[in-house]
């Protein structure tokens, strides 16, 4: 067994509880104002540090900018989010097309049962949003525990792992399919379930259970 192995298997070991705990939290996430915070959220994270944007989420939630701010307003208040401009565009184009009462997303959430389809539609149809960013967010409103989220954490560790031969740039839709696909064998290999993976090769490179 490989060192990285060696470590994964005893970092999962030791964050499990807080793992589980935090999948149970996620599963909380159903009401439209929850929904709406993780979604923005994932809209930020391109690279951008999770912390910073749940932070920036968090602050424009409370006074109210994210929800009804114009783009200008928005942006303006954003500290530490790269591409702040493009990303304030994102927001409200969603919080317009998703969000405002009129459109059928949040019952497509409630009720489609498939991730995959769920995770397709959101990557064909928000501006901002590809396979990793939607993924993340129906993880974090508890939908989406098979599916993988690529991020650079991730495939480093995949790579590490020699799961994957190199860490790409970029991925098409069927490149992120197929390295899933990997990630779930590997899991199942070394015996950690794929909704907890996530977490343990975030924990190995940043030593904390966060989003």
């Amino acid at each position: 067994m490989s060192g990285i192995i060696t470590s994964l298997k005893r970092v999962h070991k030791n964050i499990k509880p807080q793992v589980d705990e935090r999948l149970r939290q996620f599963k909380k996430n159903d009401t439209k104002d929850k929904i709406e915070k993780e979604f923005f959220f994932c809209l930020l994270t391109p690279q951008c540090k999770a912390r910073v944007c749940w932070d920036n989420v968090e602050r424009l939630s409370a006074n109210g900018i994210l929800h009804e701010g114009t783009e200008k307003q928005i942006s303006e208040n954003f500290c530490g989010v790269r591409f702040r401009n493009n990303k304030a565009g994102y927001i409200v184009e969603a919080r317009s097309k998703f969000f405002n009462g009129k459109s059928s997303f949040l019952d497509m959430l409630s009720e489609e049962k498939d991730e995959k389809v769920l995770r397709k539609h959101i990557a064909d149809n928000v501006k901002g949003m590809g396979y990793k960013e939607a993924s993340h967010f129906l993880r974090n409103i508890g939908k989406g525990g098979e599916l993988a989220i690529l991020d650079r954490h991730i495939l480093r560790g995949l790579f590490m792992a020699g799961v994957i031969k190199k860490i790409p740039n970029a991925m098409t839709a069927s490149q992120y399919i197929m390295t899933e696909e990997f990630m779930k064998k590997f899991a199942g290999e070394i015996k950690i379930p794929m909704p907890h993976l996530d977490f343990v090769f975030w924990y190995f490179f940043n030593k904390e259970v966060f989003k």
